[in-house]
């Protein structure tokens, strides 16, 4: 796993000249087209972990594993329902 991310400081304008490697993207705050799990995520708080108080940490990874394997057989990559086999 790499470091942590941060905003760019003024500072740090210096640590990115002269790196011919290296090359500066920005990015929204918030892009789930960017990042596909985030819509995953999105659904599953919406639904299998909303109002969940389980008593355990195994609660709550079982209703989130029970969630991804419903999410995951009814839709695709980008949030779209698909007709479940029969």
């Amino acid at each position: 796993m790499g470091r942590p991310v941060r905003p760019l400081e003024p500072g740090d304008a210096g640590l990115v000249a002269g790196q011919d490697w290296l090359t500066l993207e920005r990015l929204p705050a918030y892009a789930p087209e960017l990042n596909p799990v985030e819509l995953l995520w999105s659904s599953l708080k919406k639904r299998e972990l909303a109002n969940l108080a389980g008593d355990h940490l195994a609660d709550v990874a079982d209703a989130t594993e029970q969630g991804i394997h419903a999410s995951t057989t009814t839709h695709n990559f980008h949030g779209h329902s698909t007709p479940t086999p029969s």
